[in-house]
């Protein structure tokens, strides 16, 4: 199969590529970049407007399955992530069972073979997510392990962890922690003024913050690879930037919704606006926004958490943490962030495009001739309002329910094959 992206504008911030060309695919790699090309038998698809950029990663996200197809399966996942401009995931390890042995890991992996997208997954640091036990890390990570976490849970121990970045150490594997620091996060949003004013229990910062200064800690002694998964505080972002000027092994990702929200979106008690960590102050979203500008962060996630519709209409202290998140991660970002100037799209690129990647240990998407073609394409002008009842995901469970949003994806290829 042969087929030609004309007109595209091609931006790989790897490369500093950022012109107006055609692209030709052949055989599932870019077989040439240039203008006016022409090849006989090749189908042309008109880019004129359209930005092509390496194909794009959400690496956290939860299928749920096995265990909860009530609420997503690895099948509707996929799409919805192909629908939301991604050509990989990494899904998250607290399914039923937890992904701790090789059988559940072996079976997200067969599942997911004819996906639209890549799953790469990340099993569990201890054995059924208790923090009591190393899960078989190697054997999980020779098998197809990209990563390691109790996400829904932080690693329980500075001893358990330490220990894990040891032996993560031995393969290269990054540990990825849910930052928490658990007899201070019993609440259900933050501790601050609207928790007062809305009479709920709060969760304060500091219970993020605790626990990133032992993840850094630990991951100086053992000069193991620490990630810090969706941070929510300035504090955190603080404690980040000191750690890489130190050298340690540390990186970090921040959710779309910390950098849009802030927890004045829950005054009308909203479960949908109900997250983990949750949505903290202006003054937080500010510098998680900073903190992504300046390389602090690393990444973007949506943090896919799908839910029932019967759980998340449960009154407040009930409902569970978590928005549907694959699908509108970029629109969102476009929309709000890049398309209003306050976020390049440089660094936006690389948060979902490259870094990735480089912290699984993953050989990143390229822009380049003799390259596997792994691609997003972006429509930066185009306009549509958010309809969670046209979801590919079975969670329905979105704040941003007829929002509308200038920015989205419009095709993925992966391998070569156009998957939207």
């Amino acid at each position: 199969m042969k087929w030609i992206l004309k007109n595209a504008r091609l931006f790989d911030p790897s490369r500093n590529l950022d012109i107006i060309s055609d692209l030709l695919i052949e055989n599932e790699k870019i077989a040439g970049i240039g203008k006016n090309l022409s090849i006989e038998g090749a189908s042309v698809h008109d880019m004129t407007g359209k930005l092509a950029v390496p194909g794009m990663m959400d690496m956290h996200v939860h299928l749920r399955e096995p265990g909860r197809e009530d609420k997503e399966t690895i099948e509707t996942g996929c799409k919805a992530a192909a629908k939301g401009g991604f050509i990989a995931v990494a899904c998250m390890p607290n399914t039923n069972p937890p992904l701790d042995d090789l059988s559940t890991l072996h079976y997200v992996l067969n599942k997911s073979r004819n996906a639209p997208v890549k799953v790469y997954p990340i099993a569990c640091v201890s054995k059924g997510e208790k923090g009591e036990e190393i899960s078989e890390m190697g054997k999980l990570a020779e098998e197809g392990a990209v990563g390691f976490s109790d996400d829904g849970k932080p690693v329980k121990t500075a001893e358990l962890m330490r220990r894990a970045m040891e032996y993560s150490k031995m393969f290269d594997k990054v540990i990825i922690d849910h930052n928490e620091e658990e007899t201070l996060a019993q609440g259900v949003m933050h501790e601050g003024y609207y928790s007062t004013l809305l009479g709920l229990k709060g969760i304060p910062s500091e219970s993020e913050t605790i626990a990133v200064a032992r993840n850094i800690a630990l991951a100086e002694l053992t000069g193991g690879r620490y990630h810090a998964a969706h941070l929510s505080s300035a504090k955190s972002v603080d404690l980040i930037r000191k750690a890489k000027e130190k050298g340690v092994k540390v990186t970090a990702e921040v959710t779309i919704h910390h950098l849009l929200l802030t927890h004045e979106s829950l005054i009308t008690y909203d479960t949908n606006y109900k997250i983990n960590p949750p949505l903290r102050t202006e003054t937080d979203r500010e510098a998680l926004l900073k903190g992504l500008e300046d390389g602090t962060i690393d990444c973007i996630v949506s943090d896919h958490a799908p839910h029932t519709r019967e759980e998340k209409e449960m009154e407040f202290d009930l409902a569970p943490f978590g928005i549907s998140g694959v699908e509108i991660l970029v629109p969102l970002l476009l929309s709000e962030l890049i398309t209003k100037e306050k976020l390049s799209l440089k660094r936006g690129v690389e948060a979902l495009s490259l870094k990735p990647y480089q912290i699984l240990g993953l050989k990143q998407p390229s822009i380049k001739e003799n390259e596997p073609a792994n691609l997003t394409i972006l429509d930066l002008n185009a306009s549509r309002i958010i309809k969670v009842s046209e979801f590919q995901s079975k969670g329905k469970n979105s704040p941003y329910d007829g929002k509308v949003v200038t920015g989205t994806p419009v095709m993925t290829v992966l391998n070569g094959e156009r998957k939207t």
